[in-house]
């Protein structure tokens, strides 16, 4: 009986990629899952279908989009050539990067090359780099090699706000406004956006944004190493590194405001708010003692336990802020993530949060 059961489960979700194949196809617009977030696929290839991610997010046009490949079938062989995926897209693959490629792909890691000349400005933002990445995510890779092409997709969220981590995020994140198939492949294992670094100069690895895989992990598998933006290079060299998804001051952010606190200084936080102490969520590490509310007359503030472990924080992290979005919350307040490159990518998104936070940073209605 149970056999019967998952070989319609089969059938059922290898009709819905055939559909949502079919409206990549046609021009329309798909949200998938993968390992780190919910992405909103258009074909690489298409511009009015491309110039539809950009209207629906509410994206500015210069802002770069991620292509997503499908992995090579591994059949018997020892390693997958990757070499004719790229082809289409990059002008050339040095050997560091097809190091980083065998090491990590399919995986959260983006790798930003000299884009090949048929690669639409559109999807660039109108630099002559392109960034590629092949997801993890089994739902991801079976839509990408039904598709046979390149699919963009940035976070399936409305531009600046908090990444979606399950197809109820993107559904609460559209409504019902939009013509839009979502992909519902579960919960988001990762949790926040890939890493993504940068080959494009062809004499070194530069890290564009920190995410799940670290310098020290690249370091390890593959003995290159990832230099951090600004080291070892003149202002105007950073300058010229390539823009890319995720790398402007306020993203990722809810409409509550979001402030950091330093370890035992929740007070200290609390004090730069006397206007909006009421009510105020505090996230605490699983490993400490509760806050106490001693000497807060003035506010009411809950606990949320957050995991000390980074990987599992990560996970969770958009889900949190998502929730406590909802709540109503009119101060939500995050320990400082600890030192340490482990930690490095959800700093970057609680740092963009905070920034981004508060109702003025809302850049639309929220439904």
């Amino acid at each position: 009986m149970s056999t019967d059961s998952s070989d319609s489960k089969l059938l059922q979700s290898s009709a819905v990629i055939n559909e949502a194949v079919q409206t990549l196809r046609e021009g329309g617009l798909v949200a998938f899952p993968t390992e780190t977030v919910y992405g909103l696929g258009a074909d690489a290839k298409n511009s009015k279908a491309i110039e539809k991610v950009f209207t629906t997010k509410g994206r500015p046009s210069n802002h770069p989009l991620i292509v997503h490949l499908a992995a090579p079938d591994k059949f018997d062989q020892a390693q997958v050539d990757w070499v004719p995926i790229l082809a289409p897209w990059v002008r050339d693959l040095s050997e560091d990067a097809l190091a980083l490629i065998n090491a990590f792909w399919p995986g959260p890691l983006t790798l930003v090359f000299k884009k090949d000349k048929n690669v639409l400005n559109e999807l660039t933002g109108g630099q002559d780099t392109v960034a590629i990445r092949a997801p993890a995510h089994p739902m991801a890779q079976e839509l990408l090699r039904k598709f046979k092409g390149g699919v963009v997709a940035p976070s399936a969220n409305r531009f600046g706000k908090v990444s979606p981590t399950s197809a109820a995020d993107v559904r609460h994140e559209f409504g019902g406004a939009l013509d839009l198939m979502i992909l519902d492949g579960g919960d988001c294992e990762v949790g926040i956006e890939s890493t993504i670094i940068d080959l494009s100069s062809g004499d070194k690895a530069v890290l564009l944004r920190p995410g799940i895989i670290t310098p020290g992990e690249v370091m390890a598998k593959t003995g290159i190493k990832v230099f951090q933006r600004g080291e070892n290079q003149m202002a105007s060299d950073d300058e010229s590194l390539p823009k890319v998804s995720g790398s402007l001051r306020a993203h990722y952010a809810p409409t509550t405001p979001l402030r950091l606190y330093a370890p035992g200084r929740v007070l200290d936080a609390l004090s730069e708010f006397p206007d909006i102490k009421s009510r105020v969520a505090v996230a605490v590490w699983d490993s400490e003692s509760s806050l106490g509310e001693d000497g807060h007359p003035s506010v009411h503030f809950e606990e949320v336990e957050v995991p000390s472990d980074s990987a599992t924080f990560a996970t969770l992290l958009y889900r949190s802020l998502r929730d406590l979005d909802q709540q109503g919350w009119d101060l939500i307040l995050f320990p400082e993530p600890p030192a340490g490159e482990e930690w490095d990518g959800v700093r970057d998104r609680l740092q963009r949060a905070c920034f981004g936070s508060g109702p003025s940073s809302s850049s639309h209605v929220n439904s």
